[in-house]
C-alpha cells in the first residue's frame, strides 16, 4: 500500500524555492480546463508554466477540439502571478488506440486508464528534457476517480527514464477539487461528463 503523501512532499519543494527565490520553469500536462484551473491558480505563484495540452485519448475530435479551446480561453483571461503559456501537442487517437490495445474491456480506473496516463506522461517528459525545464507534472491527480499514487509513479519513472524531475502532486488535497468546480463556475467552463476516451464515454 502507497503511503507517501505526495501533497506533503509539494509543500517541502514549495517552501525551499521560496527560500531560494527562485522561479523554476514548470511544464503541465493538462487533461482539461476545469482540471487545470485550481493548479493554475495554485502553481502560478511559484512557477512560470507552460501548459502541455496533450491528449490523444479524447473522443471525438471535436470534442478535443472544444476542451483544447476552453482550455486556451481559460489561460487567457485567468490572472496569474507568473506567466503561463499553451502549448498544445500532437492529436493522433492511434497513439491511444495502441497503447489500449488488448485493455478496451477494462474497467474505468484499470489498467487501460494506465496506459494512457503513462502514454501523455511520457509525452510530458519528453517535452520537459527537451524544453530545458525544471520540472514537469499533470493535473491529473485532482480528480477524485484518480489514483494520485498511480500517477507519481508512472510520472516518477517516465522522468527517470527521460532525465528529467518530476514534480509530486494531488492537487485533490485541501479541497482541490471543489475549488476547480467553482473556478469552472466563475468563467463558465464546459465540464464534459466523461474522462475523454471512447470507452469512458460508453
Amino acid at each position: 500500500m502507497n503511503t507517501r503523501n505526495y501533497q506533503k512532499e509539494l509543500d517541502r519543494i514549495l517552501e525551499k524555492l521560496e527560500k531560494e527565490g527562485r522561479i523554476p520553469r514548470l511544464l503541465l500536462h493538462s487533461c482539461c480546463a476545469p482540471c487545470s484551473s485550481y493548479v493554475l491558480e495554485y502553481l502560478s505563484r511559484y512557477f512560470a508554466i507552460t501548459v502541455l495540452y496533450y491528449n490523444p485519448n479524447i473522443y471525438p475530435p471535436d470534442e478535443y477540439r472544444l476542451r483544447a479551446e476552453e482550455e486556451r480561453q481559460l489561460i487567457a483571461r485567468m490572472p496569474f502571478v507568473h506567466p503561463v503559456t499553451m502549448k498544445e501537442g500532437t492529436y493522433d487517437p492511434q497513439l491511444f488506440y495502441e497503447a489500449a490495445q488488448g485493455l478496451e474491456g477494462e474497467p474505468e480506473g484499470g489498467k487501460r486508464c494506465e496506459a494512457c496516463y503513462e502514454l501523455r506522461l511520457k509525452e510530458a517528459a519528453r517535452e520537459a528534457k527537451a524544453g530545458g525545464y525544471d520540472f514537469f507534472t499533470t493535473t491529473l491527480s485532482i480528480s477524485p476517480l484518480k489514483s494520485a499514487g498511480k500517477l507519481n509513479q508512472i510520472g516518477e519513472r517516465v522522468a527517470g527514464e527521460y532525465g528529467t524531475v518530476y514534480l509530486p502532486s494531488d492537487f485533490k488535497k485541501r479541497d482541490g477539487y471543489k475549488r476547480s468546480i467553482e473556478l469552472s463556475r466563475e468563467y463558465g467552463l464546459y465540464r464534459q461528463n466523461y474522462c475523454g476516451c471512447v470507452y469512458s464515454r460508453m
